[in-house]
């Protein structure tokens, strides 16, 4: 009897042992997966458009939370009202609802700060960071930034189209890159109302044309109207006065350009299903093709043969631009010197880091006709200048 005893008293010992065995493993991995560190820090990020599934990329956010053990929270901001509007969380109704609406300032200690500011736009950026006007709501101090995300405009077209412009001296092929080599001669073709037919694509109906957004309602058309301002004033700086005298022409060729859509993912999406005979040429990122390669791989080998990316000489980038606020804020822009972030960025949505050619090599995105590095590049225009052509086209 007693040895049945002591035998049932070491077998609850050892399904007690067993037990706590089980807890303490489960609580390690818990904590090997939050980095050692169940705690994470809150950032708060006021968010422009354009990189939405980037920044809720589950592979993404591990990175940031087990290595640099932060919680991001992202809000989504109009590049326009980060200085229009109060840069504070209850601003977009996220925030400490007890806060009346008058009293909504970054000076207010009841509201909710923001950490950092992650713009669409490089003018938006570079706007920030000046002293705010009358008209305008006070704004933090900017303590670091940098251009973060970068993809520059380029033209999606067709083979037949670019070995077209080949022959008039328009395109040049180097290696498997179709650059735009004399971008003035292919606007002037458009200015004179040339057909297709005029350049030998008989197949092709209608006049010669790039579509692009609307640049009075859509960044990047804006960011495409400050490239060619920049390329009919032949690449000399631009000022207030000799961009008055190139806006008749380039109003004279947004006339011409006849609809636009608001979205480049809507137009994207026309050029991929409506092909050459509607869409000839279009305007857009270059991450547009990186990011349906890794997404539709059916969609991408559908017209991979048949498209082409043409890079105009020069050309702009549009630019994701991260200013810090906070100590919390500088961690979170350190997150884009991880090199595997940098990868995640190019391969799965083809966002360059780093503009000179980053941490990645162009071939992991499995895309043909895109170069490592792009030297030929016009610095993007001023808020005013932008606001002078926006003013004049609307009107």
């Amino acid at each position: 009897m007693e040895n049945k005893i002591k035998e049932g008293s070491i077998e609850k010992i050892i399904g007690v042992v067993i037990v706590v065995a089980v807890i303490v493993i489960a609580v390690v991995v818990k904590l090997s997966l939050n980095g050692g560190n169940s705690k994470l820090e809150k950032v708060y990020v006021a968010t422009g458009g354009g990189k939405e599934d980037f920044i809720a990329d589950t592979e993404v956010n591990k990175i940031i939370n087990k290595k640099y053990k932060l919680d991001v929270v992202y809000d989504s901001w109009s590049n326009g009202k980060t200085v229009s509007a109060p840069l504070v969380r209850e601003t977009v109704g996220q925030g400490n609802t007890s806060v009346a609406e008058s009293d909504w300032s970054i000076d207010n200690q009841s509201c909710t700060k923001y950490d950092a500011l992650f713009t669409s736009d490089e003018r938006f950026y570079n706007y920030y960071k000046l002293r705010p006007t009358e008209q305008e709501a006070k704004r933090y101090q900017v303590l670091d930034g940098s251009l973060t995300l970068n993809t520059p405009i380029v033209i999606y077209s067709w083979k037949d189209i670019a070995n077209a412009l080949i022959k008039q001296n328009i395109v040049t092929k180097e290696g498997e890159i179709y650059y735009i080599t004399d971008m003035n001669k292919l606007l002037n073709l458009i200015l004179q109302g040339k057909t297709w037919s005029d350049i030998g694509l008989n197949k092709i109906y209608g006049k010669i044309n790039i579509y692009s957004t609307d640049p009075v309602t859509s960044s990047p058309g804006a960011t495409y109207y400050g490239l060619l301002l920049s390329i009919m004033n032949n690449g000399e700086e631009l000022s207030t006065e000799n961009v008055s005298k190139i806006l008749p022409k380039l109003k004279e060729f947004y006339n011409k350009s006849g609809y636009m859509n608001n979205t480049p993912a809507d137009l994207f999406e026309l050029y991929l299903k409506t092909g050459e005979g509607a869409k000839p040429m279009i305007v857009d990122y270059e991450k547009s093709i990186v990011e349906l390669a890794n997404k539709d791989k059916d969609a991408y080998n559908s017209v991979k043969d048949d498209m082409v990316i043409l890079y105009p000489r020069p050309t702009i980038w549009n630019s994701h631009c991260i200013a810090t606020f906070s100590d919390g804020g500088n961690k979170f822009l350190k997150v884009f010197n991880d090199k595997d972030i940098q990868k995640l960025a190019w391969t799965k949505y083809g966002f360059r880091v780093g503009t000179t050619g980053g941490s990645y090599n162009v071939k992991d995105a499995n895309v043909a006709g895109i170069p490592q590095n792009l030297t030929s590049v016009t610095s993007g225009l001023k808020m005013d200048l932008y606001n002078q052509i926006i003013d004049y086209l609307a009107n």
